[in-house]
Formats: C-alpha cells, sequence, structure tokens
C-alpha cells in the first residue's frame, strides 16, 4: 500500500553507514522489500511481532521480518538495506527493549506508524535472587530490568495482539474491518491455548523446570510453575560453578526430572548439568524464530509442543 513515501533522509542512510552495520541483506517474508507493493508495509523486529503482524493483516499486509529464521535476535545488527526498508514502511512492529539497534533505527526513522509491543502490556521483572553473572562478573538485563518474553505468555501476547490490531485499523482504515475480524480470531486462539495450558499442566508432580535462560518467567507466572534458570535474561552468559551445584540440588530437592535447552543457542551447558546431575535433556522452545529444526511450523504449533514437554517433564496427569 505504502501509503507514504517520504526521501530517506541523509541523516539515516549516513548513521547507519557509520555504524558498521554490515553488508546489505533483505530479510523478508515475501519476494518484495518494503515499501515496495501496494500493500500496507509492515516491518517486525523478530518472528513473534512478524506472526502477529501476519495474523492480523492477513491478505493485506506484506510483513518484512528484521530477523531471518534461525538467527539470535538479541544481539541483531541492521545492514544499511535493511535501515532503508524500515524508512520506506508503512509502519514498524517491535518489542523495545530486546533488540537495542532495532529500537534505535525505529526511533530514528520517519515511519508513519510506530508500535512498541512492550506499552500494550505489562512488562515485569523476572530477574531473581541469584544475581546470574557472566564470566566477567557482568549482569545481564533488558532496559530497566524487565523481562521482553511476553509473547509466552498466551494471554498477555493477547493483549498485543489486540493493540496492534488497533494500531493498524487506524493505519490503515480501508481494510479496518478485516483487522478487526482477524483479531478476534487471534485473541480466541490465544485464549484457547491459555485454556490448554490451564488444563494440560493441573496434577503435576512439580512445579519446577529448569531452563538455559529466563524466557519463561511470564508463563511460569501465568501456570504457577517456578522456572530456575542455568544464566539469566541474557541467553549468552555462563553460569557461575555456585550456579550449577545450586540447580543440582534443586534438581533432587524438588524432583526436577529435565533440563530444558532451547534452539537457537548452544546446548553445551544444559546437558553438561544434566549429565551432572542424572537428568534428562529436552526442548522448550522460546519461539524467537521458527526454522527447521522447530518443533512446529508457526507459534501455536510450537507452543503445543512446549505444552508436551513441560507435561512430560512435570509429571501432570
Amino acid at each position: 500500500m505504502n501509503v507514504r513515501r517520504l526521501p530517506i533522509p541523509r541523516a539515516i542512510v549516513a548513521a547507519a553507514a557509520a555504524l558498521g552495520l554490515g553488508a546489505l541483506s533483505a530479510c523478508s517474508s515475501g519476494g518484495a522489500a518494503a515499501g515496495d507493493t501496494d500493500k500496507f508495509d509492515v516491518v517486525a523486529s523478530f518472528y513473534p511481532m512478524a506472526f502477529l503482524a501476519e495474523q492480523i493483516g492477513g491478505e493485506h499486509v506484506h510483513v518484512t521480518s528484521l530477523t531471518q529464521p534461525g538467527q539470535e535476535p538479541h544481539d541483531l545488527e541492521l545492514s544499511t538495506q535493511q535501515i532503508v526498508q524500515l524508512q520506506e514502511s508503512d509502519a514498524a512492529l517491535h518489542l523495545k527493549g530486546l533488540q537495542p539497534a532495532v529500537d534505535e533505527a525505529i526511533a530514528q526513522s520517519e515511519v508513519g506508524t510506530k508500535i512498541d509491543a512492550a506499552t500494550l502490556t505489562t512488562l515485569e521483572d523476572h530477574e531473581d535472587e541469584h544475581g546470574h553473572e557472566d564470566e566477567h562478573g557482568h549482569e545481564h538485563e533488558h532496559e530497566g530490568g524487565k523481562d521482553p518474553h511476553i509473547w509466552l505468555d498466551p494471554v498477555k501476547y493477547a493483549e498485543v495482539a489486540e493493540g496492534v490490531g488497533k494500531a493498524f485499523e487506524k493505519a490503515d482504515p480501508d481494510h479496518a474491518a478485516d483487522y478487526r475480524k482477524n483479531t478476534e480470531a487471534l485473541v480466541g486462539k490465544l485464549h484457547d491455548l491459555d485454556a490448554a495450558f490451564e488444563t494440560g499442566l493441573k496434577n503435576r508432580k512439580t512445579d519446577v523446570f529448569i531452563t538455559t535462560h529466563s524466557a519463561f518467567g511470564y508463563l511460569a507466572e501465568r501456570y504457577g510453575l517456578i522456572e530456575e534458570s542455568i544464566s539469566g535474561l541474557s541467553p549468552e552468559s555462563e553460569p557461575s560453578g555456585a550456579r550449577v551445584k545450586e540447580l543440582t540440588r534443586t534438581a533432587e530437592a524438588d524432583g526436577v526430572t529435565t533440563v530444558f535447552y532451547e534452539t537457537l543457542v548452544s546446548d553445551r551447558t544444559a546437558k553438561t548439568l544434566a549429565d551432572d546431575a542424572g537428568l534428562k535433556t529436552d526442548v522448550l522452545d522460546p519461539i524467537e524464530g521458527i526454522t527447521d529444526g522447530s518443533r512446529g511450523d508457526d507459534y501455536f504449533q510450537v507452543m503445543e509442543s512446549n505444552l508436551a514437554s513441560l507435561q512430560t517433564a512435570l509429571g501432570a496427569k
């Protein structure tokens, strides 16, 4: 659609080049680049945002994801071409605090509609009392210490979906009725998913599960579980030896059977802990991207796989 076609300010392109943002590349869910279609062009920061845009926009949107499948999103750096795509788009959808380079690029752009998913629900602190420092003694936190992984709670994700739908309606009023209908359908499916988790995790033997990093705080809080992470909110931080020993004791005391790892980061630490503690390993996917190795083709399929993995690990009947 590209209802607005502004020239790219030289300052933005110059800033992109000055930041050394790498080779030109385009990461799109379709064949055309953002701004080059007759649809409502949306640039999304990473998969959970792109999925919302596609589900809500339907046939009226063209969605470009800045994060390629299989790419770890937290440390994403943008190319000059991606910044140009962003500037030419009709809307930008991101989750502020998760990808600093994306946050900065959107703030500097002249995109007419900027949607920050973090403002559409309530973010909370989920960094625990263990501190979770890396090998250099540095704590890892996202902006304001808030946990950004809201999409792993179906209820919070539904709140974000409703906000995105309203933003699409306002930005592209010609298709507002369809956006409203699609949003209602998506929110309904998310509420069904919430009910499936609520029912599926009843009658469990333990509330405790161990993960590689603290991605599942919202999910744990929603369903009365306790997440113990090897690392903190950063998936790349290394745990201390004391933390590993503490988790080994926790596993024995709380009847933990499984150490969960994820698809986009190394499973080395999880498997080391599991071997030391005599535990099994399995995948609990934070759904930061869909790859050939994902246990499902979209958000809902992978969340259903996560539910099955949790049921087995927690002894839910």
